[in-house]
């Protein structure tokens, strides 16, 4: 299965020049991320109403953080772009001498409340970090700010997952930030280095899907996540 861009060249063009500029006003960093773009082509996660697969979402927004972490001077290992398939316990193997691990996805909610046609009223991102993770603190100071910078960008945190039912139950961390902890979420306990999942937002919700597939909502995001990666990492 192949996928195209939901952008085209002369926006990602754009975008490097505005990322060149930033980084001439700043040094670069001698370190390492770790971009994980959630899922595959032949196990795409969640479908959007429109029929979009989740990798595809995941992989915009991914594309966008590692052309400005690269040009920012930070080195970028990318797990699963290239469209191979990877075991999820496979994504953290051999990046133990990472900075940073950042898993990038897009979210769905419970099926009943599919069936009881309630997508409209879920909307938001939500950042994840595990208690197993031996870089725990570090994780959750990167995903506040994270959350933080996707609040600033003009998003809110969707806060469902905290809610006490199966399937959810996830602990607020930060409730403003939107930082939740996912402890058994097997990128993060598995990750040796701090380790942070966005949910970027929520494509179960056909007004939100629509707006995550624009142009300029996939830059905006992606920037806001990869501008905080390097402020945590700073």
């Amino acid at each position: 299965m192949k996928f195209l861009p939901i952008f085209g060249p002369a926006t990602i063009l754009a975008s490097a020049l505005a990322a060149i500029a930033l980084m001439s006003s700043t040094s670069a960093l001698a370190t390492t991320v770790v971009l994980d773009t959630g899922h595959t082509p032949r196990r795409p996660g969640s479908i959007s109403p429109s029929g979009n697969p989740e990798y595809l979402y995941n992989l915009n927004v991914t594309n966008v953080i590692a052309a400005r972490l690269q040009l920012r001077g930070i080195k970028v290992i990318r797990i699963a772009a290239d469209g191979n398939e990877i075991a999820l316990n496979d994504r953290t193997a051999g990046t133990d001498h990472a900075e940073l691990f950042l898993s990038i996805h897009h979210d769905s909610i419970q099926q009943a409340w599919i069936d009881a046609g309630r997508r409209r009223e879920f909307t938001g991102y939500a950042v994840f970090v595990s208690l197993k993770n031996p870089a725990y603190e570090k994780s959750t100071r990167c995903g506040r700010t994270i959350g933080q910078a996707l609040l600033q960008a003009g998003e809110h945190p969707s806060l469902y997952h905290a809610l006490p039912i199966k399937g959810e139950n996830r602990p607020l961390v930060d409730r403003a930030a939107g930082l939740h902890r996912f402890d058994d979420l097997v990128v993060l306990k598995t990750a040796r280095s701090p380790a942070v999942l966005v949910e970027v937002g929520v494509i179960a919700n056909p007004d939100e899907e629509g707006r995550l597939r624009e142009a300029g909502t996939v830059q905006k995001l992606g920037t806001a996540i990869a501008d905080a990666a390097v402020a945590c990492l700073q």
